[in-house]
């Protein structure tokens, strides 16, 4: 059996991972890099500088082919080290604007995108490297996020984030009062609660202000985050996913599964998840889109949820993608010596 280091970067950022981590642990003898501290006065940062080359260096050397779940702080140092075995990273979004250009590519043998958008931005940084690239789908586990009968409208849209600039949650809470302005009643629900580390706090705030002084306080609810993603998303009948920028929306994929209709803003790689009419660039186009909703019969929303959730199905399976992985994993292994 072969044995597959694993790096999971972002300081152990498993969110995205845990399910792939599962099914190549039935598959390899993994063995998971884990990050040794030592609090020693005087030596503390020489010290553990040492242990975290060392580690990373250890687990290279046990294994046949190590795998990085990010391309960023862990495959920076590795892939300057002496070669102990091929290197497969799964590069989500951020990554190539903050880590991608502090990695030496020469000594990385396959890089997993999440969307074609993003293997076209790897290979005009990168494009001696291109060839190394490969595009596997974020993937649902489609037993989970199934769709629900919803037998009423309630005109409740959705947004499944950590509060942060990138998502747009602000412009959504604006658009809501102009719903309100056309005397609907709609109500926002975003789940994901406040950034970690009190990181953009002052957005949060900010939100927060402006629900109250356009007195929101019944049409838009902020929650923590959300343990049962899949009966959350049940409740939901608009998903919105106003970001802009996105490597390849995991909530989005999860909403389409779960039967939500889904409306997005045209970030980068949109157009491989949505269907043309589903995407939006101003806002007065997604007011447009929601009120047009609205205003359908029962049984043309229940049509287009399980288009949706059809179109989830067909593209974004969780076997799929782990299957994808593995492939990439065994063909590395017999192709690089």
């Amino acid at each position: 059996m072969k044995k597959v280091g694993v790096f999971v970067g972002e300081k152990g950022k498993w969110g995205f991972f845990r399910h792939i981590f599962d099914d190549l642990n039935k598959h390899y003898q993994t063995q998971v890099f884990q990050e040794k501290a030592y609090n020693i006065p005087l030596l503390y940062g020489r010290i553990n500088r040492w242990a975290y080359q060392h580690g990373i260096r250890s687990t290279l050397r046990r294994s046949d082919l190590s795998f990085f779940e990010w391309a960023s702080e862990l495959l920076v140092p590795a892939s300057h080290m002496p070669r102990y075995c091929p290197l497969v990273t799964r590069l989500h979004s951020y990554e190539i604007t903050f880590w991608a250009q502090k990695v030496n590519w020469d000594q990385v043998d396959k890089v997993i995108l999440v969307s074609q958008a993003m293997q076209h931005k790897f290979a005009q940084l990168f494009p001696d490297h291109a060839r190394k690239t490969a595009v596997v789908y974020n993937g649902v586990p489609l037993e989970k996020f199934r769709r629900r009968p919803r037998h009423d409208f309630r005109f409740n849209l959705g947004m499944l984030c950590s509060i942060h600039p990138i998502k747009r949650v602000y412009e959504t809470v604006i658009l809501v009062h102009k719903l309100k302005q056309r005397g609907l009643k709609p109500h926002l629900h975003v789940a994901g609660g406040r950034w970690e580390n009190g990181y953009f706090d002052d957005y949060y705030v900010a939100i927060e202000r402006a629900i109250e002084k356009l007195g929101l306080a019944d049409n838009v609810t902020l929650h923590d985050h959300v343990e049962e993603t899949a009966d959350w998303l049940s409740a939901i009948d608009i998903f919105i996913s106003n970001s802009y920028w996105e490597g390849q929306q995991v909530a989005l994929l999860e909403a389409m599964a779960a039967g939500c209709h889904c409306l997005s803003h045209f970030w980068d790689g949109a157009e491989e998840v949505l269907p043309p009419e589903n995407i939006f660039i101003t806002e007065d186009e997604l007011l447009e889109k929601i009120i047009a909703y609205c205003g359908l019969t029962e049984k043309e929303r229940h049509r287009r949820q399980a288009e949706m959730e059809a179109l989830a199905r067909d593209k974004f399976d969780a076997e799929r993608q782990k299957a994808q992985i593995r492939e990439i994993i065994e063909e590395t292994c017999q192709t690089i010596v």
